[in-house]
């Protein structure tokens, strides 16, 4: 799955990491990057990474934490925030060819089971 929603992103010059980070930045901007790696699911060094080449690319911003000097607060630039406009309805026709003909209701139960399993995990993840 992600193979192929990666060669979709390939023309935005976007890995799947990537866009999920500018995804949940659009969501939510201004989180600070341990909440974001939380949130992401990936350890401190891979989030400082990818953040490190989307800022590279001008498509994030990191402004100092007004409460937490040792921290930053992550936020998408006007350019990074076009960018994911544009790249959210190229990446939702990669999922729905690869969902194809999966019926809604077995999409919801995948989805729960998921769910599940994810609260399962950061409920006996210890910090």
């Amino acid at each position: 799955m992600i193979h192929h929603v990666s060669t979709y992103l390939r023309e935005f010059d976007l890995t799947t990491e990537q866009f999920a980070v500018l995804f949940r930045l659009r969501e939510q901007d201004g989180i600070n990057q341990k909440e974001l790696a939380l949130r992401s699911a990936k350890d401190q060094p891979t989030m400082t990474r990818l953040l490190d080449n989307l800022a590279k690319k001008g498509w994030i911003e990191k402004k100092p934490c007004p409460q937490d000097r040792r921290a930053f607060l992550i936020t998408l630039s006007p350019a990074g925030r076009e960018w994911v406009e544009k790249a959210i309805p190229v990446e939702a026709t990669a999922v729905a060819e690869i969902l194809g003909d999966i019926p809604a209701e077995q999409l919801d139960f995948l989805k729960d089971i998921l769910l599940r399993i994810n609260a399962n995990i950061n409920s006996h993840t210890k910090e």
